[in-house]
C-alpha cells in the first residue's frame, strides 16, 4: 500500500494594508488562484482525507477555498508549530498524521525545502525550486504508516502552479 502527500504553499496574501505577518490575508489574485488549485486537484481525484494547516490567516483561507471547491470533506486540523515551520517540524507533523491522503498547507521556505527533501527526483517544472503561491506537489510514498516515510522516497505523481492552470 502507499500513502499520498499533498503539500501546498499558501496562495499570495495581501500586503496592502497594515498588519502583523501572521493575520496576513488572501489578496484577490490569491483566492482566484485557491479556488483554481482546489479545482484541479478534485479534477484529478487528488482528495485529502486529512488536511494539517498552519494557523496563520492566509493558509487557512487558502485551505478553506481549496476545500470549498472540493466534493470530498476531510479533516481540518491547524497547527501553531506549521507557521513558518522548518522541514523538521513538516516531517514532524507527516510522521504523526492520520489518513492515506494528507495535505499539508504551509510557508516558504519550509515547504519549499520540505518538497526538496521528500522526493526522489525532482518534477521537471522550473517553477518547484521556488515553489511559488499556491505551488502544489503531490507523491506517493511506498508505506503503510506515515511514521515510516523517509527522505528522498516521495515519488512525484503531479506539481502544478496556478498559472499552470486554463482557469487562472
Amino acid at each position: 500500500m502507499t500513502k499520498r502527500l499533498i503539500l501546498i504553499r499558501h496562495a499570495k496574501s495581501n500586503w496592502a494594508e497594515p498588519f502583523d505577518d501572521h493575520s496576513r490575508t488572501l489578496n484577490d489574485q490569491g483566492r482566484t488562484s485557491a479556488k483554481a488549485i482546489g479545482a484541479y486537484l478534485d479534477m484529478n481525484s487528488y482528495n485529502p482525507d486529512v488536511i494539517y494547516c498552519s494557523d496563520a490567516a492566509r493558509t487557512i483561507e487558502t485551505t478553506e477555498l481549496i476545500d470549498d471547491t472540493m466534493k470530498t470533506v476531510p479533516k481540518i486540523y491547524y497547527l501553531k508549530k506549521m507557521y513558518n515551520g522548518s522541514p523538521a517540524s513538516l516531517w514532524n507533523v507527516l510522521h504523526k498524521a492520520e489518513g492515506n491522503v494528507v495535505a499539508l498547507v504551509a510557508h516558504n521556505p519550509g515547504i519549499a525545502l520540505f518538497a526538496e527533501d521528500v522526493v526522489d527526483k525532482t518534477p521537471d517544472h522550473p517553477h518547484f525550486v521556488n515553489y511559488p503561491a499556491c505551488a502544489t506537489l503531490v507523491c506517493d510514498f511506498p508505506t503503510n504508516d506515515w511514521a515510516e516515510a523517509v527522505t528522498s522516497s516521495g515519488q512525484v505523481i503531479d506539481y502544478v502552479v496556478p498559472k499552470d492552470l486554463d482557469q487562472y
